[in-house]
């Protein structure tokens, strides 16, 4: 297409017709060469102005083309184009969405410095709170006195963004309780958004009392807790087991009017399977779905992860296959659940099914779940080959698989392969096994040894080679 494009452009160019061009445009690339078309039309007269280079810089923004974005910007210097803070606060927040919050410190910095267009309070308020939701707390700190420093003085918003970055910590929460308490003087007042800030924080910390304290005095204040509010208390009670009251504040919320959502949900299921009451999350669950909230893949989780831990098999993988049929893809710790109390019930070739079925969805652990991927593997070819109903065939796949693969063989996995073919008289399969056990620098121990001793003797020709050659010896020793 080159830097042409296929408009007929009007006699008259107009700022709204670039604008609406500009947005209808997909593909960036396109969106760009309007963009320019519409300026090289000088005979119309026509110049950029601040809407329609706004416009495209919000657009290489969400297609996270920052760099021509910012190219964009230094281009309205250039053509005597007002530069606002409107187009610095799309910057700020395109910076902190894809988690760069010093390139956020940057533009901020730059914008002073190079564009001479002085920040307003919603600058200082937007960088400082990018900061500190990415937990850069030294810089949002000394970004905090620097706002200070230069006039802007605290209200509502940017004390509960201090107040939000001081709660991050067990040592600085006192300083949080401090500032709570201490708003009035700036002229501010405390709103739902400081108290569920302070609930969260102390929640975290497993300061329950002090929460439920702080709870009853919101609605007192006349600040009406949210769902947020609300989910975050039943998260904390859950972490300290206190699940009836968690259970009873769900109940609040509705005679409240306030509608739970799916997290508040998956944060109560949540406590009561890690609580032994699994049943009771299932019915949880299924009331969620009559109030037509759609479990996400934590709620799934959440719940297979506690039926497996009390062997609840079978309610398990009534959960697992919803999850599938809902269009969910499980990840490896799920699978794992399942491969794992299919192993402890000895139901090794139902276990081997899911295996298969985990590998041929391509799921892979991250490194986090690998030893347990590594160590599963082992405890399956061991089940298949050893307990009832054995299966060295698939056994033996399974093996072949593990090597291709790169997953590591435990000794006692070469050991019952071994045991398993020399016993069947398969000396192909059970020299090959041992060979890539000393490969893998794992010294094959007497008892392998004697197995495959053993099984060569059985071989008839090889017994009677033996037994000349132990007859000629000693014919010979008699002779000396």
């Amino acid at each position: 297409m080159g830097s042409k494009t296929s408009i007929k452009w009007p006699k008259e160019i107009t700022t709204g017709l670039v604008e609406q061009l500009i947005k209808a445009e997909k593909d960036i690339h396109k969106a760009v060469l309007i963009f320019d078309a519409a300026s090289a039309e000088y005979s119309n007269g026509f110049r950029h102005d601040h809407t329609t280079f706004r416009t495209i810089i919000q657009r290489l923004l969400s297609a996270n083309r920052f760099a021509s974005a910012e190219e964009m910007l230094a281009r309205m210097v250039k053509e005597k184009c007002k530069v606002t803070e409107d187009v610095f606060l799309s910057l700020y927040r395109a910076y902190g969405r894809v988690h760069k919050p010093l390139d956020v410190v940057r533009v901020f910095q730059n914008m002073k410095d190079s564009y001479h267009c002085e920040p307003t309070q919603k600058s200082y308020i937007t960088v400082f709170s990018i900061l500190v939701n990415e937990n850069r707390l030294n810089t949002a700190f000394k970004f905090y006195r620097y706002m200070r420093e230069n006039g802007i003085p605290p209200n509502t918003a940017s004390l509960n963004i201090l107040i939000k970055a001081l709660c991050k910590n067990e040592k600085t929460l006192g300083s949080a309780f401090r500032i709570f308490r201490e708003m009035s003087k700036h002229g501010c007042s405390p709103d739902s958004f400081t108290y569920g800030t302070m609930i969260s924080g102390l929640c975290k910390l497993g300061r329950i009392l002090e929460a439920k304290e702080l709870f009853v005095e919101m609605e007192a204040k006349g600040c009406l807790p949210t769902v947020i509010t609300y989910t975050t208390m039943i998260h904390g009670l859950c972490l300290c087991n206190d699940l009836d009251g968690a259970v009873r504040l769900l109940e609040v919320m509705r005679t409240k009017h306030v509608d739970p959502n799916v997290f508040t949900y998956s944060c109560l299921m949540d406590g009561l399977c890690k609580n032994g009451r699994s049943l009771e999350s299932m019915e949880l669950m299924e009331k969620m779905i009559t109030e037509h909230k759609v479990p996400n893949i934590i709620t799934y989780s959440t719940l297979i992860h506690g039926l497996c831990r009390e062997g609840k098999l079978r309610e398990a993988l009534e959960i697992f296959d919803r999850m599938k049929l809902q269009g969910l893809q499980p990840d490896a710790g799920l699978y794992w659940n399942l491969i794992s109390l299919f192993c402890e019930s000895n139901k090794f070739q139902e276990a081997a099914n899911y295996l298969d079925e985990m590998v041929l969805g391509r799921v892979t652990p991250n490194r986090v779940t690998w030893t347990l991927h590594v160590k599963m593997h082992n405890t399956l070819v061991q089940g298949l080959v050893a307990h009832a109903g054995n299966d060295p065939r698939r056994a033996f796949q399974l093996y072949l698989s593990m090597r291709s693969r790169g997953i590591s063989v435990e000794e006692k996995t070469f050991e019952v392969l071994v045991a398993c073919f020399c016993e069947k008289g398969d000396l192909h399969k059970t020299c090959r096994i041992v060979e890539e056990m000393a490969i893998d620098g794992c010294i094959p121990g007497k008892g392998i040894w004697s197995a495959v001793l053993a099984s060569f003797w059985d071989r008839k020709k090889v017994r009677e080679a033996t037994e000349l050659l132990h007859s000629q010896l000693t014919a010979e020793l008699m002779e000396c």
